[in-house]
């Protein structure tokens, strides 16, 4: 295969950029043969000795943002190399792929919403649960593939993805020329996101086309200023370069806009940036009269937090129990709007039961599966529900709240499984339905009952649904499965 490797050139086209496929939910590779190699045994070879040249940084926690750079290969493939191998065998199965438009001008943000990409390694999915979590179109934030389509920037984080990643799915979102608003509403709605599993990759090259000398210099201001966490210094930084005029500097960051929204979620999460790798195209050629800098950054969760859990367990009862004392003194439940959180996981859509128990005995219990609030309003709401809807109870008095204990429990999406027998008891919720009769047993139920799976089974149809004993084991009955976090006092 001869090979054809540039960096990336704003009035240059990658060869035939595809506008259109007979697959519409499937998008093709825009640079396969140009920026990388198409031979897929060739794509591993070349991918695969970048990352064993990398190394592990000595930073703690985990990592939250990476920055990486998206040239040929042949030429930011080291740096790439370098900040993908902080994730190879990780487990992140959700990525947000964040980066600019070089090929087509809009002024919004472009989400890819469904299907699939494609590379020559493989395909993978669009996550498309988790896209539609950020897209709104009254701000500017819009489901659109076509400025996706003939775009490497984001093709070519997905090939080194492909390659440390065992099973992941992908969020693409190309920024246009887009307004400061948009920038602040794209960082909020992807800062509760960033779970254990998610990772946000936000693709950008460095300074474009001066001097190697001045590249060297112009690129160690804007890593420094990005390491800084503060996006003031950041956009300070760059307006220093700028008044500085030096020959041929086209941009210090070409992908400026992914970087600040980088650097908006990292404040809001308290991360810690550290600097992987760094090299520009003059470093890998020897033509240093023209270069392109690269840069590999990740951001980490703050290590010197004394114990993630504890804290958000501690948020988590004490927003319970403060709703309770409000609501059951007559006094308004504090609103959202001041409401403040040092978790973020309290402002994703979650489910959530709140279960109430006195003397050890159960009090009330309420919840509710896949609600579109934020899991913070979910609590407030199920634990006014639990002291005084639940019709098995009378409702909670003021005066014995003292002596109730709060459990909550926090739940993942519910799963359809076909057989009974797939119930993994003691770790699985179940919720059953049948026409208008549905019930739940949280996974809790079965380590207090001491219940086999086919009486926990049982005992869900007669208490919580109102159905024979047996017809967990009919094929018309739905069984749903999920996974709680449970947070008690």
């Amino acid at each position: 295969m001869s090979k054809k490797y540039f960096t990336y050139n704003s009035s240059s086209q990658p060869d035939s950029p595809p506008t259109s496929h007979p697959h519409p939910n499937i998008r093709f590779p825009a640079v396969a043969g140009s920026f990388y190699p198409e031979d897929p045994h060739f794509l591993k070879s070349e991918i695969d000795q970048d990352l064993d040249q990398a190394s592990l940084t000595d930073i703690s926690g985990q990592l939250k943002i990476l920055i990486v750079p998206h040239a040929g290969i042949d030429f930011s493939g080291s740096v790439a190399g370098a900040g993908f191998k902080q994730i190879e065998g990780k487990n992140y199965s959700h990525i947000f792929l964040l980066g600019i438009s070089h090929q087509v001008i809009f002024d919004y943000a472009a989400i890819y919403p469904e299907g699939s990409w494609e590379t020559p390694l493989s395909q993978v999915s669009i996550d498309q649960d988790l896209a539609q979590k950020i897209i709104d179109k009254e701000k500017g934030i819009l489901p659109d593939k076509g400025p996706h389509l003939p775009e490497h920037s984001l093709e070519m984080e997905l090939i080194f993805l492909q390659r440390v990643l065992k099973d992941f799915k992908i969020v693409p979102v190309l920024l246009g020329q887009v307004s400061e608003d948009l920038l602040k509403t794209l960082a909020e709605k992807i800062t509760p996101l960033l779970n254990k599993e998610t990772l946000l990759v936000i693709s950008s090259d460095l300074s474009h086309y001066p001097v190697w000398e001045v590249a060297k210099h112009v690129d160690e201001e804007t890593i420094k200023s990005i390491l800084s966490g503060k996006e003031e210094i950041f956009l300070k930084t760059q307006e220093e370069i700028s008044q500085q005029n030096f020959s041929n500097l086209e941009t210090t960051a070409c992908a400026a806009l992914a970087i600040r929204i980088g650097m908006k979620i990292a404040a809001g999460l308290d991360l810690n940036f550290k600097k992987i790798a760094y090299e520009n195209s003059g470093d890998v050629t020897g033509e240093k009269r023209r270069v392109v800098g690269y840069g590999a950054i990740g951001a980490w969760q703050n290590s010197s937090d004394p114990n993630p859990d504890l804290e958000l367990e501690k948020e988590v009862l004490s927003l319970a129990r403060q709703t309770l004392e409000d609501h059951l003194s007559g006094r308004p439940v504090l609103p959202k709007s001041l409401i403040t959180f040092k978790s973020p996981f309290l402002l994703e859509p979650l489910g959530a039961f709140v279960t109430l128990k006195k003397d050890g005995q159960l009090r009330g219990c309420i919840g509710e599966f896949e609600p579109k609030e934020p899991l913070f309003e979910m609590i407030q709401k199920m634990a006014i529900a639990a002291a005084t809807q639940d019709p098995r109870f009378p409702k909670v008095l003021l005066e014995e709240l003292k002596e109730i204990k709060i459990e909550v429990s926090v739940m993942s999406p519910r799963k359809k499984i076909n057989n009974w027998q797939e119930v993994k008891l003691g770790e699985d919720g179940v919720v059953i339905q049948y026409k208008n009769h549905a019930g739940t047993f949280l996974p809790q139920v079965a380590e207090e009952t001491s219940w086999s799976l086919e009486e926990f089974l049982s005992q869900l149809c007669c208490q919580k649904a109102g159905l024979p004993p047996h017809a967990y084991k009919n094929s018309e009955v739905d069984l749903y499965t999920f996974q709680v976090q449970i947070f008690s006092e």
